[in-house]
């Protein structure tokens, strides 16, 4: 298995799209999974359209979803914490995409992103693991 780990901030954006990303790791190294992975209780990932509004939409309904008031027995860190903690299992950690010829198989509008609603912290890593077919 090879693998490597992205650094990414979050402070501007509560999605952060690492399609690229992965798509670099990927190249070259033919055919087999690429599985990526964020090892943090208050983030996920998600493959979904990029742009034209689809970002903003998808935090709006998360924030919907999990509204950051004092509703949560979860309750350190800013108002609302807790909903940060309830979101990886709405939005999962991981993500496991099919590469062939070094290429991961998405879908014309399909990205791989980032989704982390946490104030509290914004460095995040993402782990990205190759398992050749």
């Amino acid at each position: 298995m090879q693998t490597d780990v992205l650094e990414v901030d979050t402070t501007r954006r509560r999605t952060v799209d690492v399609t690229e990303e992965v798509r670099s790791f990927c190249a070259g190294r033919g055919d087999g999974l690429c599985n990526v992975f964020v090892p943090h209780a208050t983030a996920g990932l998600a493959i979904f359209e990029t742009g034209a509004g689809s970002d903003d939409d998808v935090v709006e309904a998360l924030e919907r979803l999990l509204p950051r008031d004092d509703r949560y027995r979860h309750a350190h860190g800013s108002p609302g914490h807790g909903a940060d903690h309830v979101l990886p299992a709405i939005v999962a950690p991981s993500v496991t995409l099919p590469v062939q010829d070094g290429r991961p198989l998405l879908g014309t509008w399909q990205s791989v992103v980032l989704v982390d609603l946490n104030r509290d912290n914004s460095q995040r890593s993402v782990r990205l693991s190759f398992v050749r077919g």
